[in-house]
C-alpha cells in the first residue's frame, strides 16, 4: 500500500506561484507514474500533468502547458508541482496520484493510489 500526503495550496493572487509537494511512504519501487489531477466544484476530476518513472518525459493538459513543471526526486520519494502565473481558472483540489507502470496515463481509472488533496485558490 502506498501513502500519498500532499502539501504546499494555499491562496494567492493571480499571477502569483505555489510550488505543491506529494511525498509517498509505503513504496520501495520507483517503476511508477505520477499524475496531478485537480477537481474544481462541480466539474470531473482533470488530468493536470504527469511524469513517467525516471523523470525522462513528462505530458501536461493544454490550460497549464508552460505556465506549470512536474518533477520527481525518487529518492525522496516526493514530487513536485511547480505552478507560475496562477489564474483564477486554477482554483480546485489538487491531487497526486501514482500509477504502476513506466509511462504517463492521463486517465485517473489507471492510478492506484491517491492523496487526500490540497486546496489552491487564486483570487482576481
Amino acid at each position: 500500500q502506498v501513502h500519498l500526503v500532499e502539501s504546499g495550496g494555499g491562496l494567492v493572487q493571480a499571477g502569483d506561484s505555489l510550488r505543491l509537494s506529494c511525498a509517498a511512504s509505503g513504496r520501495t519501487s520507483s517503476f511508477y507514474v505520477v499524475g496531478w489531477f485537480r477537481q474544481a466544484p462541480g466539474k470531473e476530476r482533470e488530468f493536470v500533468a504527469g511524469i513517467n518513472w525516471n523523470g525522462g518525459s513528462t505530458t501536461y493538459a493544454d490550460s497549464v502547458k508552460g505556465r506549470f513543471t512536474i518533477s520527481r526526486a525518487n529518492a525522496k520519494n516526493t514530487n513536485y508541482l511547480q505552478m507560475n502565473s496562477l489564474k483564477p481558472e486554477d482554483t480546485a483540489v489538487y491531487y497526486c496520484a501514482q500509477a504502476l507502470g513506466v509511462a504517463v496515463t492521463t486517465t485517473p481509472a489507471e492510478y492506484a493510489f491517491w492523496g487526500q488533496g490540497t486546496q489552491v485558490t487564486v483570487s482576481s
